[in-house]
C-alpha cells in the first residue's frame, strides 16, 4: 500500500514535526509504503494531492487543519485515492465529525492515535460540494461568517492557541456592524427572497462545534441551506449569540432548504469562504458532486454522519493494514 503524508507546517498551535515521523513509522510497520511531503506555499498540497493521483497512490493522509483539508480535496474529487485526515489543525472540524482524537492533556499524540482508528476503520464514499468551481468538503459559508473569516485570517501560531477566542473577539467587532442584504437564492430552480445576514451551504452537520444543518449527510447527494434573515445590528447580534449557543434552530428568522443545485445573488457583494478560508464574493454557483471522494473513517464514527450505513462486508472497503 503506498501513500504520502502531506503536512501543513503552519497549520494549528503546535508544531507536528516530531509526531510526523511517529507517523510514517507506524505506517511502515503496518505494511504500508510512506513518503512525507512538508508544503512550503499556500495551493501547494492540491498539486501534490495531483501527483499523488497520477501515481495511483493507495491514500493521502493529511497532517493540517480544515483549509489544508479542503486544498487536498480540490486535488482528489473523482479519483479513488483514499483520504485520511490527521488533525493538526485549529479548529478541526472535520475530524470531530469523524470522532478522531485532538490533543488534550490526556492526548499527547492525536496524530499517532488518529492514523490507528483509521487503519482500523473502512473507507466510504462522500458526496463534496462545489462553490465557483472551487470544491469544498464541509460548507461554504456568505455574509457573517465569511467577514468573520477574513477578519481573523492569517493567524499567527500564538493566536491559533487562542482557539474559539479570537473568532469571538472577532465575529462581535463583525456583527456590531454589519448590515443585511437583500438575497435572490435559486434552489432546484425554485427562487426564494430575503434580506439576510448569513447563508450557510453545508455538506456535513458540523460547523464550528454546532450541529448547524441537523439533517446534513455527507451521502444523501444533498446540500443543506440554513438562510438567517434580518437587518442592522440587531439581527447580526442575535444570529451570531444563537448560532454561538446552539439555539439557532429556534430562531423564526431562520430557515432551512435542501437542494442540488444552489445560487445566490445580493444587492451587493457579500463575502464567501469555503471550508473556513476566504475564498471569494456573490453572486455564488453552487452545486453537490455526489460521492466523488473515497474519505477513510474510523469504526467509532457517529451514524449521524451518514445517510446510508454499510452492511458488514459491503463494498464501502476497508482501510488495510490495520
Amino acid at each position: 500500500m503506498r501513500s504520502i503524508v502531506i503536512a501543513n507546517p503552519t497549520s494549528g498551535p503546535w508544531s507536528t514535526r516530531a509526531e510526523l515521523a511517529t507517523v510514517i513509522a507506524y505506517l511502515q510497520e503496518r505494511g504500508w509504503s510512506p513518503t512525507l511531503h512538508i508544503t512550503e506555499a499556500a495551493g501547494e498540497a492540491t498539486a501534490v494531492a495531483r501527483r499523488a493521483q497520477d501515481q495511483h497512490m493507495d491514500a493521502v493522509f493529511i497532517a493540517g487543519g480544515d483549509g489544508t483539508i479542503n486544498e487536498v480535496v480540490n486535488g482528489l474529487v473523482g479519483s479513488e485515492v483514499a483520504v485520511g485526515v490527521l488533525p493538526a489543525g485549529t479548529g478541526n472540524e472535520w475530524a470531530k465529525g469523524l470522532g478522531l482524537p485532538r490533543r488534550s492533556p490526556i492526548v499527547w499524540q492525536p496524530l499517532v492515535q488518529s492514523v490507528k482508528a483509521l487503519l482500523a476503520g473502512s473507507i466510504r464514499r462522500i458526496d463534496i460540494g462545489r462553490a465557483n468551481g472551487r470544491h469544498f468538503l464541509q460548507w461554504c459559508g456568505i455574509g457573517l461568517d465569511a467577514e468573520v473569516t477574513y477578519a481573523v485570517e492569517p493567524r499567527t501560531r500564538v493566536q491559533r492557541r487562542l482557539g474559539a477566542v479570537g473568532y469571538v473577539a472577532k465575529g462581535l467587532g463583525v456583527a456590531a456592524t454589519l448590515v443585511g442584504t437583500r438575497t435572490r437564492i435559486t434552489i432546484d430552480g425554485e427562487r426564494i427572497y430575503r434580506r439576510c445576514v448569513l447563508v450557510v451551504i453545508s455538506n456535513s452537520p458540523n460547523y464550528g462545534g454546532v450541529r448547524m444543518s441537523m439533517d446534513a449527510r455527507v451521502d444523501d447527494g444533498l446540500l443543506d441551506l440554513d438562510v438567517f434573515a434580518g437587518n442592522g445590528f440587531a439581527a447580526s447580534m442575535r444570529t451570531f449569540f444563537s448560532v454561538l449557543t446552539r439555539l439557532h434552530v429556534h430562531d423564526p428568522r431562520h430557515t432551512v432548504y435542501r437542494g442540488r443545485t444552489i445560487r445566490v445573488e445580493t444587492d451587493k457583494p457579500m463575502a464567501v469562504h469555503v471550508d473556513s478560508e476566504p475564498f471569494s464574493w456573490t453572486p455564488l454557483e453552487c452545486e453537490v458532486v455526489p460521492k466523488s471522494l473515497s474519505m477513510m473513517v474510523p469504526q467509532r464514527t457517529s451514524a449521524h454522519l451518514f445517510s446510508e450505513q454499510p452492511a458488514p462486508g459491503a463494498a464501502s472497503g476497508q482501510a488495510t493494514g490495520a
